[in-house]
């Protein structure tokens, strides 16, 4: 249940996050590439999930929801984007297994946001790169890991603290470490 809560409130912020993805895709493909630091805002789902829940499939299952919910309140790739999800999910979710569930803390947040990265970079590169010089496609590559660190990550561990304090999360092991 908190999982499709969490996937539900994710989902609503992709969609507007969505919103927001051309202007500043204009500006930031001032450096053919450099648009891959948006790539964070949709990878914080299965992430946040992830720490919070701390069992196998939550981060898929978070991320996925969210994709659907972003698809259904329409965006600009259409149902398309739930494979997006499921994909950025699993690398969420291969970052979050590597440390047994067993811990919420910033660097496995880290290790998660920038799995969830590589995993947006194996997905959108062949579908949205191919043919492009390797140089921009490199700067994708970096700029998304890096946003999938910093957005998909820090933040997703930002707000899963931010939770625990707020006592939303009393039930789960992330509220009882320090």
């Amino acid at each position: 249940m908190v999982a499709a809560v969490l996937g539900v409130a994710a989902g609503l912020i992709f969609w507007l996050w969505g919103l927001a993805y051309q202007p500043l895709a204009v500006i930031l493909g001032i450096t053919p590439g450099l648009e891959g630091l948006t790539a964070g805002g949709w990878l914080f789902a299965g992430v946040l999930g992830g720490l919070i829940i701390r069992r196998p499939g939550a981060a898929i299952f978070t991320s996925i929801v969210a994709g659907v919910v972003e698809a259904l309140l329409g965006n600009a790739w259409g149902s398309g984007n739930i494979i997006f999800a499921l994909v950025q999910g699993a690398g969420a979710e291969i970052g979050i297994v590597l440390f047994l569930y067993s811990s919420s803390r910033v660097y496995v947040a880290i290790v998660a946001g920038g799995l969830a990265g590589v995993a947006n970079v194996l997905i959108t590169i062949p579908l949205y790169y191919s043919g492009v010089v390797p140089l921009v496609v490199t700067v994708y590559a970096v700029s998304a890991v890096a946003s999938g660190i910093v957005i998909g990550g820090i933040l997703a561990w930002i707000l899963a603290r931010g939770l625990a304090r707020a006592g939303a999360l009393a039930r789960f092991p992330l509220a009882h470490e320090r």
